[in-house]
Parts: C-alpha cells; sequence; structure tokens
C-alpha cells in the first residue's frame, strides 16, 4: 500500500524537477559558473541543487513564504561554499609531472650527521695503524703511495692495513646495530 502512495509522489517531484530545470536551469548555471569560475564544478553544483529540489520537493510546492527561485540559488551559493571550504581544508594536490619526478630529493641533514656519529664510533674500535690508513687514504683522499710516505711505512703495507681495518671497520658498524659500510 505504501508503494502505492510513494509512486505518484515520486513522480510529481520529478515533473518538478523537470519543470524547474527549465524554467531556472540557465540562471542557476551562470549562477554557479560565476561562483566557481568553472564550467564543469558549476553544472555538478546545479545538478546537486537540483538533487536537493527533489528531495524536499514537498517544500517547495507547499504553501511557502519566498520564491522557488530563491531557494534554488541560496542552495547553489551554499553548495559553492561548502565546496570552497571543503577544498581549503585538505592540502593541495601537486600534479606529478616529469619536472617533479626529475627533481632531485634533498638528502636529510640529520641522516648525515647520524652516519658521521655512527662511523666515527666504528672508527674508534679500530687500532691507530688501521685508524691512520683510513684517514689517509678515505679521509685526505691520498694514495697509496702518499699515504704510505705520510705514515713511513710500505706501499704494500698500506694496501694491506686498509683491506683489515675496512673488514675491521665493518665487523665494528654491523655489532653496533648499523650495516651502513659494504
Amino acid at each position: 500500500m505504501a508503494i502505492g502512495r510513494g509512486r505518484p509522489k515520486r513522480a510529481a517531484a520529478e515533473r518538478l524537477v523537470e519543470q524547474l530545470h527549465a524554467e531556472h536551469g540557465r540562471s542557476l548555471l551562470a549562477y554557479a559558473t560565476r561562483l566557481t569560475g568553472d564550467r564543469a564544478a558549476a553544472e555538478d553544483v546545479v545538478q546537486e541543487t537540483l538533487v536537493r529540489a527533489w528531495k524536499h520537493a514537498d517544500d517547495l510546492t507547499g504553501d511557502r513564504r519566498g520564491s522557488v527561485r530563491g531557494w534554488l540559488l541560496t542552495v547553489v551559493r551554499n553548495l559553492v561554499t561548502d565546496r570552497a571550504r571543503a577544498r581549503a581544508s585538505r592540502p593541495p594536490e601537486v600534479a606529478e609531472g616529469p619536472e617533479t619526478l626529475a627533481a632531485p630529493v634533498a638528502r636529510d641533514h640529520a641522516q648525515g650527521v647520524v652516519d658521521s656519529m655512527t662511523v666515527l664510533g666504528a672508527l674508534e674500535a679500530l687500532s691507530q695503524e688501521h685508524r691512520d690508513v683510513l684517514v689517509e687514504i678515505y679521509y685526505r683522499g691520498r694514495s697509496v703511495a702518499e699515504a704510505a710516505e705520510m705514515l713511513g711505512v710500505a706501499p704494500g703495507t698500506v694496501k694491506s692495513r686498509s683491506y683489515y681495518a675496512l673488514r675491521a671497520l665493518r665487523a665494528a658498524m654491523v655489532s653496533g646495530g648499523t650495516e651502513a659500510v659494504r
């Protein structure tokens, strides 16, 4: 029984929306376009306005104070305001274009500090001879021959000490909980 009563109401509401669209559709679209500055967004706003008119068909056809056009324009304005507020509350979207993908990612300074502290801590665990060889070769950028001359040892000794120093450094880093040096 409720179904029979609902259909005439629904049909009447649909006719009302068709009539409202025919009568006020162009004005609503012009107003929404002026408020949004975007035709597609304005069409969405007008569509939502007509859906709300369909949902409130009883209010629009009954004995009301004010005009239907005023009600529709108020709904358009409120919808545009709601959309603007929703857009303002979210962070802006950034397009992922070739320029953003190619941009280098800035390295975190804090991670560099942590890495330096970790390596310095591991260097302290080495013997003085091993530490001296690594400092000359990797920190000061000297060749094997230059490091041998600075340390007063043979080049073969510098190579051997650097090999064992790196192994000891790696072991100290692994035992310290990091595996950054390979």
